[in-house]
């Protein structure tokens, strides 16, 4: 039992650098986080030049 609990924090303690490792700049000092970039919405034209909704028939990406 003591050797489970052992081993489970010792892997805990390996682990965690590597998710705060994203959030420290070049010197290794912590620093803010990026924002993640925002999805872009895709839009679609019909054939007359309009826009539609994408996925009807004639529909395409712009």
């Amino acid at each position: 039992m003591l050797r489970l609990v052992l081993a489970l924090a010792v892997t805990s303690f390996a682990i965690s650098p590597a998710y705060a490792a994203p959030c420290r700049d070049a010197k290794g000092k912590f620093a803010k986080c990026p924002k993640a970039a925002p999805v872009k919405a895709v839009r679609c034209k019909a054939a007359t030049g309009k826009f539609a909704k994408c996925g009807t028939p004639g529909a395409k990406p712009i």
